[in-house]
């Protein structure tokens, strides 16, 4: 069981901060999500709590940025973007965020290598990228204690140093 002021990770809401537990029969969490412009309290049972999932810790955080560079990419395709688009938005719903950071390299990558054609990325390549770095970053930044521009540049100095090792 989760205790107040602990941060959890919600399957649709992302990184939320407990602000209250009720007992009782219908025992429920009272979450408020994180970095969002207007959130609001979500009820969350907590017979339904495997469904949530600690914050990662600071050492996990930079594991995931420091091995960002050998983060292998994400090689599902199928007939058709919408199913495609479906497969992936599960995948950062419900998986880490080791799983979301490898959607944002998989689509960072298929869009330049689009882009290096002259011709335009599907707009759901560019929302997969968009929701996947926007859960991957609020995590991060959570477990590190710092803003997402921090986050940022951490991922750029990762980067930057395998391109100098090479």
């Amino acid at each position: 069981m989760y205790e107040i002021g602990e941060y959890v990770v919600h399957p649709g809401q992302g990184v939320c901060r407990v602000e209250d537990v009720s007992a009782g029969p219908d025992a429920t969490y009272k979450l408020l999500p994180m970095g969002q412009r207007h959130a609001i309290h979500i009820s969350y049972p907590v017979a339904s709590e495997s469904r949530l999932r600690p914050v990662l810790s600071a050492d996990e955080a930079r594991q995931i940025i420091e091995g960002y560079p050998q983060i292998e990419l994400d090689d599902f395709t199928e007939r058709n973007n919408s199913l495609e688009e479906q497969h992936f938005k599960q995948e950062i719903r419900n998986g880490t965020c080791y799983d979301a950071v490898r959607v944002v390299k998989t689509f960072k990558w298929r869009i330049a290598q689009i882009q290096g054609r002259n011709k335009k990325a599907p707009v759901a390549y560019e929302r997969i990228l968009k929701q996947a770095r926007d859960r991957s970053t609020q995590e991060l930044c959570c477990a590190l204690g710092c803003s997402a521009e921090d986050v940022e540049a951490l991922f750029a100095a990762a980067e930057g140093a395998d391109l100098s090792e090479n």
